[in-house]
């Protein structure tokens, strides 16, 4: 397994660079992994990407790196204490780097002698795969697909004259994974969306939520989706709540901030029983906070956001196959049962690309609802299941009314307190039913573990690898909950696998709110706990050296 880091000031074309290199190694046959660590700035600062890649599957980044693409003296200065020992520093002859062993090629005067500075990059990346081992024949297919043709020729010679520059350091190894997709987070929930039947998609612009309307906004026309970028977070929530009034499945995302001012609305659609997914895909805060960073301080947040009482879910979507069925999976379930459903990401698991198979829809049959009613019609019936039946205004002769103040059967307003009582219970009543549904935690590790590791979300990818790490040192016996389906929270596999074993809580926030969650719904107390919350997402090697120092 190998680790490059290509690290460089924005404006250097580092995703540029980091696009075609993963692609190439993918075709290879390599699992990728790809993390990226950006400032928030246009120009300048020190922006890295690191491409994990090998010949099994991989579910987190690594601080160990075999190789640097320095586009700037920073980036090796930063990141060349975490070099392994046969790491390399690949960078243009221009830098004032000067250590011995460092590979310096005259990359931006051969891409002006070739007629286009910006192929300098290219030059790097076949140094790279040659570096690496890499054969180039399978170069120019993979290129044919990425650049467009008029380029492709000073591509081509850009890519050989890095490859000619260098010998081989690493060996080649022979991957399964050419078949694979390579997808990130956002792009995946996306999909995952018009999977589920999404029709309309509104939002306000807000890193990192801002990945999933591009990718949607492309592809809109061909998926039938209509996209909306709306004036502010409150007009987005209310455009996509009139659109599922009218019978479109919708979906509006934002990240943390932009959640705020959506809360009204949310509970707008928790009385008048609205089907609504809301994406957060979650940065550390308050306020602006680190706008481009990562973080999962929102749990608690989204679980009581909006004033009163009313049945909610909230999903956390854990890796990039997870986010494609979880997010059709919430647009079924809230048309099936006409609340709001949270997805929870976050920037880590939105801008992460990894490789997955290709997804199977064959599972995903979309819930509908009734197109008429016979008889009087009552849009708030009251139901065993507490939930009514619900026509779409224009297609039935029937009035759907709709209000955001307490209303009877009908939908008409009321202040009666037993109309009010028998609501307000009705709509509870809806929990019963998918408490029933709800997935329990994935476990990982050893049946028989003492120590056991609780997450949720994007921490999955880190605790697998730290489980079967700690657990291959020998150093005891180690097992995991990962929640993916986080409220209500489900409890069969919490109650089986916490008994008489040492919990510790692995988040990302602050104050263990995951933790918080699990003793007061299942009265469960956690041992210890791992937080980090510096906006950079916890790896599999931090898990582990937190644990060991803790004596487990």
């Amino acid at each position: 397994m190998y680790n490059i880091l290509i690290g460089g000031a924005a404006g250097q074309g580092i995703d540029t660079t980091v696009a075609i290199l993963e692609k190439l190694l993918k075709h290879s046959g390599y699992y990728i992994y790809t993390t990226r660590d950006f400032m928030s700035r246009v120009r300048g600062g020190h922006n890295f990407s690191m491409i994990r890649f090998g010949t099994e599957k991989i579910t987190s980044h690594s601080d160990r790196i075999d190789g640097i693409i320095a586009l700037n003296d920073e980036t090796i200065h930063l990141h060349k204490h975490k070099l392994t020992e046969k790491g390399f520093i690949l960078c243009d002859s221009g830098l004032s780097y000067a250590e011995p062993g460092a590979i310096k090629l005259d990359m931006e005067k051969q891409a002006k002698e070739l007629g286009n500075i910006r192929v300098s990059g290219i030059i790097g990346i076949g140094a790279v795969l040659k570096l690496f081992g890499e054969p180039f024949t399978y170069v120019e297919e993979v290129m044919e697909k990425i650049i467009r043709k008029e380029l492709l020729e000073i591509n081509l010679k850009a890519m050989q004259i890095g490859y000619d520059s260098v010998t081989p350091v690493f060996s080649h190894l022979d991957g399964p994974f050419k078949d694979y997709m390579l997808i990130s987070g956002s792009k995946a929930l996306g999909l995952g969306a018009i999977a589920g039947g999404l029709k309309f998609y509104s939002a306000y612009p807000m890193s990192p939520s801002t990945a999933v309307m591009e990718y949607l906004a492309r592809v809109g026309n061909e998926a039938g989706v209509v996209v909306e970028q709306a004036e502010d977070e409150i007009a987005a929530i209310n455009m996509a709540l009139g659109a599922s009034y009218t019978g479109a499945r919708a979906m509006t995302g934002t990240s943390g901030g932009g959640f705020c001012l959506k809360v009204e609305a949310l509970g707008f659609s928790g009385i008048a029983e609205i089907p609504l997914v809301a994406v957060d895909v979650q940065r550390p805060g308050p306020a602006t906070g680190l706008p481009t960073r990562t973080e999962q301080s929102d749990l608690k947040f989204v679980i009581s956001a909006a004033q009163g009482e009313f049945p909610r879910m909230v999903i956390a979507l854990r890796n990039q196959e997870d986010a494609f069925y979880q997010t059709a999976r919430a647009l079924n379930m809230a048309e099936k049962y006409q609340i709001p459903v949270i997805l929870l990401s976050d920037q880590y698991l939105g801008d992460t690309t990894a490789c997955v198979k290709p997804y199977d829809t064959s599972g995903i049959t979309l819930v509908k609802h009734a197109e008429e009613a016979e008889g009087e019609y009552l849009r708030y019936k009251i139901t065993e299941d507490g939930i009514s039946p619900r026509l779409i205004p224009g297609i039935t002769e029937h009035l759907v009314a709709v209000d955001s103040d307490e209303h009877d059967e009908r939908g008409f307003i009321t202040e009666s307190a037993e109309v009010r009582n028998a609501m307000m219970d009705k709509r509870m009543r809806k929990l019963d039913k998918l408490i029933e549904e709800l997935q329990e935690p994935e476990f990982i590790g050893e049946e028989d573990c003492k120590v056991l590791l609780l997450g949720w979300g994007s921490t999955y990818g880190p605790i697998t690898e730290a489980v079967t790490t700690l657990n291959k040192l020998g150093k005891g016996s180690f097992g995991a909950l990962v929640f993916g389906d986080i409220y209500p929270l489900p409890k069969k596999h919490l109650k089986k696998y916490a008994k008489g074993r040492i919990l510790i809580n692995v988040e990302q926030n602050a104050t263990g709110q995951l933790a918080s969650l699990i003793r007061e719904e299942a009265c469960i107390d956690c041992n210890r706990s791992i937080l980090k919350y510096d906006g950079r997402q916890i790896s599999g090697e931090e898990i582990v050296k937190q644990v060991l120092e803790g004596g487990f």
